[in-house]
Formats: C-alpha cells, structure tokens, sequence
C-alpha cells in the first residue's frame, strides 16, 4: 500500500513530465483506438453482410481446371483440348435440376438464350449506318457470317457455329429468374407481362425496339433463324418493357458488337415458348460435315441454358458443392458465385483501408513505445537520489521498481481512458471520411484504367448494366455492372476494441518500464548518495 501511496505523491510532485507522458499516451491512444476500430468495422461489416446475404450460383464448365490438367500430363495441345471440349457440353436444364434437388439449396430459376434475325417489317435498333455495320450486323466483329459459341436443345457445343442473329431472344422459368425486373432495371410500361409456364409464343419488347418499328401492344413480329433462311417463327408482342440499362450504352461502343448485344433488342418470353422454337428448328435442322475438320454443324437455332440456384445463407452455398459432387457433378464443372465475387470487390476499399489502419498503428506504437521508453530513462536518472535514499533506508529494489511502475501505469491508465472516450466519439466520422477517399481512390484509377483502354469517353462505366441479354453473348468481360461498394459504416466501438486498446496501454506500461527497472536493478545506494553533486 506504500508503494501506491507514494506513486501517487511523486505523480503531484512531477506535474510538468507525467503531463508530457500523458499527453504522448493520449495520442498514441486516440491514434491506435481509430486504427482498431478501422479494422473491427471491416470485419463487422463482413460478418453482418454475410450472416444477412442470400447466395446465388452456376454450374459451368471448368475449362481453366482442364487445361491445366493436359498441361501438367504432358503438354497442352489445342487439338486434344478441342475434341475433349466437344464431348463435354455445358449441362441442360434436365440435368440442372437434378441438382436443384440437394437440400442446400432453397430455389433454383433457369433461362434459355438464342439469337434471331429480324424480317423485312422487323429490324433491329442500331445506330450505325450501313456502311459501318458491313461485318457486324450479322456478326461479332470480323465479317458477315462471323461464327458463335451455342447449343442445340440445351446443349453447348464446340465446333462449326452458327451466326449471330440480331435480336436477342431470352425465355425465362417464371418471374423469379427476371432479375432485371426485380431490380428494378427494366419495368412494364404498357400491355402485360407474357404467362408464367405458357407456351404461347407470347413476348414483350422494349420501348425503343417497338418505337423504332412503330409497334404497339396486340402487333405481330417475325424472326427468322439465322442459320437458314426462311424458317421465320411468328411471336405476338403482349407488353413494352423500359431498361433503364439501354440509356448508358452509346452507339460508338456498341458499333464494335453484334446488335444482339444492345439491351435494345432483346426480347424476352417464357423458357416452354422458346423451347419449342429451339426444338422445333433442331427437328426441321439439316446438317453437313465439314471436309477439312470432319466435324458436323446444323442449321437449327442455337440456344444457350442457364441455370441460378440460389442459397438462404453463404454456408448453404459452400454445402452445395459437396452435396453436388455426391450427386454425380463431374471435376469437369465448376460451381461459382457472382454475388460472393461482387461482395468481395464491394468490400476492397474498406479492406484497403484496414490494411493502412493496421500498419499505422504498428508505426504509432514503436513511436510511442520508444519515447515512453526515453522519457522513463530520462525520468529514473533525475531521481537517481531518490532511489539511493529509498534503498538506503531499507526498501527493496523490486518495490521501488514497482513504484515507477505503478507511476506510470496509473498515468497511462488515465490517458487511454481519455483516449478511448474521444477515439470512441471520432472513429466513425473519421473512418467514413477515409472510407470514402478510398472508394474515390478506387473509382479514379478504374476509370484511368478503362481510358488507357479508350474507354473513357464513349459510354459511363458505372452505370452501364449488364442485362440478361449480354450475358455470355454480348459484351466483353469486364465492362459491365456498377460497383456497390460499403461506403459507410455505422459503429465501430465495441468492447473488443475496448479490450484490445487497454491491452496496448499495459504493453506501453511494461515497455517502457522494464528499461527503468534495468536501471534501479542496477544503482548501488551507497554510491549514488557518495556521489551526489
């Protein structure tokens, strides 16, 4: 009890340098509760997303997997890659729903895309003249006729394509799988939407394809197979759709893709109404063998399945994959998450910003240690008399020792608990504030990225969606969706960080005592009061 007493005298009589010591400890204090409380909001702010985030996912083909499988037996030959790929198709949605059936997953929604051409009363919007579309119109870049990835009957072949049609022709399981119409990208303005289920070749348009045409609710359109002309299937337009998407796409840009790319020209009905189109054409399909390759292609429609299954939780999707490999789902495949990808890239500036606030403290907290440290030496050689007096009327070195100690640890206590209140108070207002200066970072070196690429100029990146029609037909990877990042955090005390600051106070405590000690361990008492100036 002496040992405390005295402490807490010598604290009085030493205003002036426990006033410097506090006021380092304080800011070293504010500084590492800012830094920890940084670093605990990134990491509550993953934990609440994931605890309250739905997941959804596909199953596709695991080319990357396969590929580096011939190269490691032995070298990769494009040949051997080829013909294994023909044999491995993508899956169609019988075989989707096998999986769809494992108990991790809580729903499951499918789509079927192909591409059509227009008639003579039908054409597709572009806004490129003639001229400029030779090579493109009816193609992906690089001339008339250019060939595509597609699949007959739900299955994606490799090989001899077809060609690329104008308009694109999406047929959806039932509203679930409209994602742009319950995200509010696309919306019905007139007419209704075509029936769930239906096989009535029912459709809806969007306002610019039916403005462009001059079609109203209750018209006809026409579209033909571009693989063989003449096979033209008649759809009954039920509804006009707006996609809020089309108005962030320049003509410039899309130029350079097939008009099937535009989310213009994309016409949406039910999965059972284009199915019977695609099978339809596939029974009427002639086909033909190519001399040189050996390989077969068919003029029927080229349709492409996809799949989205969807789990309540991201521990339901990570179950998934075995449950699927128990059910039969070859290596071949690959089951990926777009939304767990989006969430990742949504929290890197916030991450960015924890990995800064970590290292930040680390430097905070040699700096501080080693000044506490100086000033604790600084400290013990001034009162060097003292200690001789103290150890000279009997007390032991270990208990002076503990007085410094106690000194200190009572000055240190006070300053983190100040530190704490007002770091408590600062952390959210300072981490939001450098929260967005990364985000603003992130956003200006995307977009000094894409006008490295010529992109800058022509179209607004972070609005340009992606909408059902472009996926995996249209636009080129990477060039689609707006980035969501977390740009605000609500809270970011808590008692971990509480916790964690008292624990970096004791630590601040110890090292900067422990040289003291050293010193006091070692003073002889007779000497220093012999030598006393």
């Amino acid at each position: 009890m002496y040992v405390v007493k005295n402490a807490l005298k010598c604290i009085g009589r030493s205003k002036g340098r426990n006033i410097l010591i506090g006021i380092i400890v304080l800011v070293i204090s504010v500084s590492a509760c800012i830094g920890l409380s940084i670093r605990q909001a990134a990491e509550s702010a993953k934990e609440e997303s994931l605890s309250g985030m739905s997941v959804t996912a596909t199953i596709s083909v695991d080319r990357q997997s396969m590929m580096q499988g011939m190269r490691e037996g032995g070298g990769f030959d494009p040949s051997s890659f080829q013909a294994g790929m023909s044999k491995l198709n993508e899956l169609s949605v019988e075989e989707m729903q096998v999986y769809a059936g494992a108990e991790s997953v809580s729903g499951f929604t499918y789509t079927l895309t192909a591409t059509l051409n227009g008639s003579d009363d039908f054409e597709a919007v572009t806004t490129s003249t003639q001229e400029e579309d030779t090579g493109t119109a009816n193609g992906m870049p690089g001339g008339p006729g250019q060939e595509f990835g597609g699949m007959g009957g739900g299955k994606m072949g490799i090989g001899p394509m077809g060609t690329q049609g104008d308009f694109t022709i999406v047929g959806y399981s039932g509203e679930d799988a409209m994602t742009d119409f319950l995200n509010g990208t696309c919306s019905l303005t007139e007419g209704t939407m075509f029936e769930e289920g239906t096989k009535a070749a029912d459709c809806i348009i969007s306002d610019e394809l039916a403005i462009y045409n001059d079609l109203a609710v209750g018209d006809t359109i026409v579209v033909e197979n571009p693989n063989l002309e003449g096979e033209t299937y008649t759809l009954t337009v039920v509804g006009i759709y707006q996609n809020s998407a089309s108005t962030a796409v320049s003509g410039g840009f899309m130029r350079g893709f097939s008009t099937s790319s535009d989310p213009a020209n994309a016409i949406y009905m039910s999965y059972p109404a284009l199915k019977d189109m695609v099978d339809t054409s596939a029974a009427n399909a002639q086909t033909q063998t190519d001399e040189t390759t050996g390989m077969e292609s068919s003029t029927a429609v080229r349709a492409s399945a996809a799949g989205t299954y969807s789990f309540a939780d991201v521990e339901a999707y990570e179950r998934f994959e075995e449950e699927a490999r128990a059910m039969g789902l070859s290596d071949s495949y690959t089951i990926t998450s777009s939304d767990l990808t989006a969430f990742e890239n949504s929290l890197v500036p916030l991450e960015n910003l924890s990995t800064m606030a970590g290292y930040f403290l680390l430097v905070v907290l040699a700096i501080g240690a080693v000044i506490l440290i100086v000033l604790n030496i600084f400290n013990v050689r001034e009162r060097k008399y003292e200690v001789g007096v103290l150890t000279a009327i009997g007390m032991k070195k270990q208990k002076v020792a503990m007085q410094f100690l106690c000194e200190i640890f009572v000055v240190t206590l006070a300053a983190v608990v100040v530190g704490a209140g007002i770091g408590a108070v600062s952390a959210v207002p300072v981490t939001n504030s450098l929260l967005q200066n990364q985000i603003q970072s992130q956003e200006s070196t995307k977009e000094q990225r894409e006008m490295n690429f010529g992109r800058g100029g022509g179209f607004d990146m972070e609005n340009l969606g992606a909408t059902p029609s472009m996926d995996g037909m249209g636009l080129p990877s990477g060039t689609g969706q707006m980035q969501n990042y977390i740009s605000e955090i609500s809270s970011a005390m808590n008692f971990t960080v509480l916790f964690q600051l008292l624990a970096i106070g004791v630590l601040l405590t110890l090292l900067a005592s422990v040289v003291s000690m050293i010193f006091i361990m070692r003073y002889e008492p007779l000497k220093i009061l012999a030598n006393r100036d």
